[in-house]
């Protein structure tokens, strides 16, 4: 498949950035310098397109009904200018994607899948709303998605002119408006995968370059050496994300790693419980309810590196000369100045692990001592 290209795509080629292929879509890796694009976020804000992001819209008056079927969640409860984490899986409890849903009125929704899992999610709702009064409709080809993250990232929506303002301002994390910002119409979502305050602003492609710009022209004017603002690419998206122990799918998340290996059994149990008591069925049902009533195989742990040697995503959890799991991701952290990562292991290794017999291996056979660390690595504030 050839890669696609978001509307901005030229943009970032006049900046100067370095492509990579990421779910099919030609993306900015970086501009300049990872790091630095990754402190630009932790200490002032970021810009990133993110418009390789899938958009369905959900309408009619089963909307609410149908999502709680097709989704791990109960989306019918959030309220209108909401937004809920969720997961869509199979009929064996196989994670397809992970996904955020907003709640744009009474009858319409909005879900965003990953780049890579756009078709898969599109796909599979559009098979489970045969039997319900609902519209399926994907509106990625013909959307683009902006975020600004950081402490910084609403004095920069401000500068950049937005209306409502004190409405996007009062905002609360997982909710959205409608707005302008830059002279162009977007939602505006307190979302992120950062782990700082942030914004996620969704508009038509015929739009995008406006806004992108009227964003760079206040990154320029606010930027400072302490507080920068900048474009970011995802070399830096993934640093942050990994920091604030946030999953990836293709990494913390597949078909081959249920979701309570993953670290969602409580998403799944609270869903499922719910979802009982109103008697409402999920795909999935049966074999997530099977998960929860035994131990997983696996469980995902943090790690972090003794010494300077950076952990990478492949390589082999050791305990002893024992091969107990492997890094799904791995990076020397900027904002902590050591080595983190995350792993799947065998939960019967646990113990072994907390005595302080774990190590990591590369494809080589060179060997990164690592201790078990809380997660997520980093938190803001």
């Amino acid at each position: 498949m050839s890669e696609r290209r978001t509307a901005l795509h030229g943009a970032h080629e006049r900046l100067g950035a370095r492509f990579t292929d990421f779910g099919g879509w030609s993306m900015p890796v970086r501009y300049a310098s990872d790091t630095a694009e990754h402190h630009a976020v932790r200490r002032g804000a970021g810009i990133f397109d993110l418009s390789h992001m899938g958009e369905v819209e959900v309408t009619g008056p089963q909307a609410g009904a149908f999502l709680d079927h097709a989704l791990v969640g109960v989306l019918s409860g959030i309220g209108v200018g909401r937004a809920k984490y969720s997961v869509i899986v199979d009929e064996a409890g196989r994670v397809l994607d992970d996904l955020i849903t907003y709640r744009l009125g009474e009858e319409r929704y909005l879900v965003v899948p990953n780049a890579g899992n756009q078709d898969t999610v599109v796909e599979a709702l559009q098979q489970r709303a045969e039997a319900f009064d609902v519209t399926v409709q994907d509106r990625g080809p013909e959307t683009s998605l902006i975020a600004v993250q950081g402490p910084r990232a609403l004095e920069v929506l401000r500068a950049t002119g937005l209306d409502p303002a004190e409405e996007v301002a009062g905002l609360k994390y997982y909710a959205c408006a409608v707005a302008r910002c830059g002279g162009v119409d977007v939602l505006a979502a307190r979302t992120g995968y950062t782990g700082e305050d942030g914004f996620e602003l969704y508009c038509a492609n015929a739009d995008a370059e406006t806004l992108w710009n009227a964003l760079l022209a206040t990154a320029e004017e606010l930027g400072t050496e302490d507080a920068p603002v900048q474009p970011a690419g995802l070399a830096a998206r993934d640093s942050l994300r990994l920091e604030a122990g946030m999953p990836l799918y293709g990494h913390e998340l597949s078909t081959e790693i249920t979701p309570v290996e993953a670290g969602l059994g409580k998403l799944v149990e609270v869903a499922l419980r719910k979802k009982d008591e109103s008697g409402t069925r999920t795909v999935g049902h049966d074999a997530l309810a099977a998960m929860l009533r035994s131990t997983p195989e696996r469980t995902l742990i943090g790690l972090e590196g003794l010494g300077r040697k950076p952990i990478r995503a492949g390589y082999t959890v050791l305990s002893g000369e024992r091969t107990i799991g492997e890094v799904t991701s791995g990076l020397p952290s900027p904002t902590l100045g050591k080595p983190v990562a995350m792993a799947l292991v065998a939960t019967d290794a646990l113990d072994e692990i907390a005595a302080g017999t774990v190590s990591v291996q590369d494809a080589r056979g060179r060997g990164v001592e690592v201790a078990r660390t809380a997660m997520p690595f980093y938190t803001r504030g």
